[in-house]
């Protein structure tokens, strides 16, 4: 594709789109046609050329431009843009360079204000740092330059636009028919599970999966930084989102905030996006004071570690005897399930754990699952 006629016609499309007060998807598409036709008998082009054409600018004014064949890719799992001309995704595991690039870092910027103004978030210079989401629910991070020496550097991690039920872990690999029983059976019985692994392990899809199996009756309240959980089969579901300081350093709402207002909405479960702060305190503190059944996810290689992240993160909030703070654990929490990816980027369930209560000052866990040689086997054995 020809750059130069590229930016003629995307020029020329929205100075006819100019002239009209609203503005539509077939409108648009009709304006694009007439340009590219136009410019056709000018320039000639092959028919291939005539499609790259109306479909580049179509995206351009619409959609996300370069980057929207890799939003409609339902194989790519994740989208990284290190500035405008280095862009990467991950299919089936494996990242690839894309061919394509952002015409300017202004381009990029454009885009940049496009995706976070959908959520009434900023970013700016004040502002270098911000958590939002697209339309599908797919979550996005953005940082700006010259936080990031390469220029605006954009994240996108896509989620499945249909719900993977147990069913489908189980088909997939992630876990056992006898693993996936035990989980679905803890949610029945409202015992609280946290769910462990690193980045991209497959935290979030489980978390939606083991949902299926709360109660219909039952009101749930889930609080996320950006909304991405896909909780299908609720009826009565209140989601949460935080919200971002303004300019002035104020009016943040926070997870900490969001918790203590859920606690007032008479919540029979609460499910927390992620844990990664000082607001574990308030969670430790909801799971002992009746609010059993929680589900949540935190980043962690294993659940051993698990559990001295949650201490490290209740110390942010409050500096609390060590022995205050595993009780509290110990109590609030029954079992931490562990994923991880590993070099092929297959997503599998390593371990689950009950904690078993305190020992000589130490939180017990107890391995109920573990996999060894490739395989997710029963045992019984304390760690």
């Amino acid at each position: 594709m020809e750059q130069r006629l590229y930016q003629m016609m995307r020029k020329e499309v929205i100075n006819r789109l100019a002239d009209y007060e609203t503005i539509r998807d077939e409108l648009v598409e009709n304006v694009i046609g007439e340009v590219v036709k136009e410019k056709e008998r000018s320039y000639g082009f092959t028919f291939e050329e005539w499609e790259e054409y109306e479909l580049r600018l179509y995206h351009s004014l619409r959609k996300l431009d370069i980057i929207e064949s890799l939003i409609e890719d339902e194989e790519v799992t994740e989208i990284m843009i290190n500035g405008p001309h280095h862009i990467f995704y991950e299919k089936e595991g494996k990242i690839y360079p894309f061919e394509k690039s952002f015409e300017s870092k202004e381009r990029l910027r454009e885009i940049i204000d496009q995706i976070v103004g959908e959520h009434n978030r900023r970013v700016n210079t004040k502002m270098p740092i911000v958590d939002t989401r697209l339309e599908d629910g797919s979550r996005v991070n953005v940082v700006l330059d010259p936080i990031c020496l390469e220029g605006p550097v954009v994240t996108i991690r896509k989620f499945s636009k249909a719900v993977i039920g147990m069913d489908n872990l189980i088909k997939m690999g992630t876990l056992t028919v006898e693993a996936a029983e035990f989980l679905r059976q803890a949610v029945r019985n409202r015992e609280t599970l946290l769910i462990t692994g690193g980045t991209g392990s497959g935290k979030t899809t489980l978390l939606n999966a083991l949902s299926e199996e709360i109660s219909k009756e039952q009101r749930v309240i889930t609080i996320e930084d950006s909304a991405e959980l896909k909780l299908m089969a609720i009826p009565n579901l209140v989601r949460m989102e935080c919200r971002d300081e303004n300019e002035e350093g104020k009016n943040a709402i926070t997870i900490r905030d969001l918790i203590k207002t859920a606690l007032r909405m008479r919540p029979d479960r609460l499910i927390i996006g992620e844990v990664r702060g000082a607001e574990a305190l308030d969670l430790m503190q909801a799971l002992n004071t009746g609010h059993q059944g929680s589900l949540s996810t935190l980043h962690a290689n294993s659940c051993k570690d698990a559990i001295s992240r949650l201490e490290t993160m209740i110390l942010m909030a409050m500096d609390l005897p060590m022995k205050a703070i595993r009780s509290q654990i110990a109590s609030g929490v029954q079992y931490i399930v562990s994923l991880a990816k590993n070099e092929k980027g297959k997503r599998t369930l390593n371990q689950i754990v009950k904690v078993a209560g305190i020992r000589n000052g130490e939180v017990v866990l107890k391995v109920l699952f573990e996999r060894q040689n490739n395989d997710l086997i029963r045992v019984e054995e304390t760690i």
